[in-house]
């Protein structure tokens, strides 16, 4: 397959040394001692939400020298049920006080005042914000996809990148299709030419809409908006970062890291009119990525009740076919992955903590930024295409410093609302060829 231009690969390469998935799957399953010793590593929480509680129940269970110690969200209710459910489940290693469970929108600063690593899985819109302050703060980061919704959140992440590298910290992504050992072999097998040259990709995310939360009594309209964060596009950037980012990185991983140099996006709102719980995404999103080689990527989300749902990513190339989920290939080189019998059972979810951990025990940091980054990006400039209806190219969407306001630092419950429902408590989504970003 044609390489693309080296400016547009190299874009985001500032991000420092990255290590290779091979090389960070080794290092996740090794069962060697840690260089450091074993003194006890503090974490703490940002987004007390099912992903940032799942983070911290892998980085205590993959170390065992993890101490929880604090804990922090928009709403303290949620601060309590969590470190409550923590504490029954890791009794030794959960150590989280009163004083340390800290609610409000300064909570992430006391977190990060605590603790030697934040796990930060909130709203979106503040992955790369919260990522900067941690690293500025000389702490390492582990930040769950997607790692930003707009250009601007990426060009800070990679502000952030670029410090932790010169301030030798780590930060770890939580894309953790690149830590499954089997997605590895699969991936390796790919680039080693096992279905000939790449023609082809198919992402399918089809699934039910996630995370719905319903309106309470007596509560703000910006508390429930902060609430509902699945469902606002300013908070979560709509379901082509939130879901496709997942197969977009695959996607770009096979690719080997080559960027599209353009995208078009078809979505909308079909069908989810159930009062205001959709918030004001959309439903369905399709996205044809174009690559200078001749490759296309055809990516398709969609949030709808009672139809066919589907996860996947297939890669079709000149002498086979692979699903790589299925982690098997079919055509002149028919195999299947199988994992050798001493491996340890192990899921990519703890592996991507455990390499996090180890990297801080052995002194020898990882920085995920680049792909993490690279791969956002690219399901960035597909929201914004599916948003405005306008073709979208690689160059527009680097140079751009579109913000999808508000500002991280001018988020407050008393701020005024970025989208307001009608009479009928409908929110207006954006409109296709009307819409403008970029």
């Amino acid at each position: 397959m044609a390489e693309e231009k080296r400016s547009r690969r190299e874009f985001l390469g500032a991000a420092g040394a990255a290590v290779s998935a091979a090389a960070l799957t080794e290092l996740a399953i090794s069962q060697g001692a840690y260089a450091a010793g074993d003194d006890a590593i503090k974490i703490g929480v940002v987004g007390c939400g099912g992903r940032g509680t799942g983070a911290a129940m892998n980085a205590m269970s993959v170390d065992k020298g993890v101490r929880l110690v604090a804990m922090a969200d928009l709403f303290m209710d949620r601060v309590k049920g969590k470190v409550a459910g923590l504490k029954k489940q890791k009794p030794d290693q959960v150590a989280v006080d009163d004083a340390h469970c800290f609610a409000g929108f300064d909570g992430y600063k006391r977190v990060i005042e605590c603790v030697d690593v934040v796990l930060i899985a909130c709203a979106a819109k503040f992955h790369p914000f919260y990522t900067k302050a941690a690293v500025e703060a000389g702490k390492h980061v582990f930040v769950e996809k997607p790692h930003g919704i707009d250009p601007a959140g990426i060009k800070q992440l990679m502000d952030a990148s670029k410090l932790a590298t010169e301030k030798k910290v780590n930060i770890v992504s939580g894309l953790q299709s690149r830590y499954d050992p089997g997605y590895v072999e699969t991936v390796k097998r790919i680039h080693d030419g096992a279905i000939g040259d790449v023609v082809s990709i198919e992402e399918n995310f089809l699934r039910a809409p996630y995370g719905v939360y319903r309106r309470q009594p007596n509560q703000t309209e910006m508390q429930y908006q902060f609430s509902n964060q699945y469902h606002f596009g300013w908070l979560c950037g709509d379901d082509v970062p939130q879901s496709l980012v997942h197969n977009l990185d695959r996607s770009t991983w096979v690719l080997k890291e080559t960027p599209p140099l353009k995208c078009h996006g078809l979505g909308g709102r079909a069908s989810m009119f159930d009062g205001s719980a959709y918030g004001n995404v959309f439903d369905h999103h399709s996205v044809i990525y174009h690559y200078t080689s001749g490759v296309r990527v055809y990516a398709f989300t969609r949030t709808e009740t009672g139809c066919y749902d589907e996860v996947s990513s297939l890669v079709f190339g000149t002498k086979g076919r692979c699903n790589l989920l299925g982690c098997t290939i079919e055509g002149e080189n028919k195999w299947h992955y199988e994992a050798p019998k001493d491996a340890p059972k192990m899921s990519a979810y703890d592996i991507e903590h455990k390499v996090l951990l180890d990297a801080i025990r052995s002194g020898n940091p990882v920085n995920n930024c680049d792909y993490m980054a690279r791969s956002t990006l690219v399901t960035i400039m597909g929201q914004i295409s599916c948003y405005t209806g306008k073709e979208v190219t690689w160059d527009q969407v680097t140079k751009s410093d579109f913000v999808l306001g508000p500002k991280c630092e001018e988020c407050s419950f008393d701020m005024e609302p970025p989208v307001k429902p009608d009479e009928k408590g409908i929110y207006p989504v954006p409109i296709p060829g009307q819409t403008k970003m970029i």
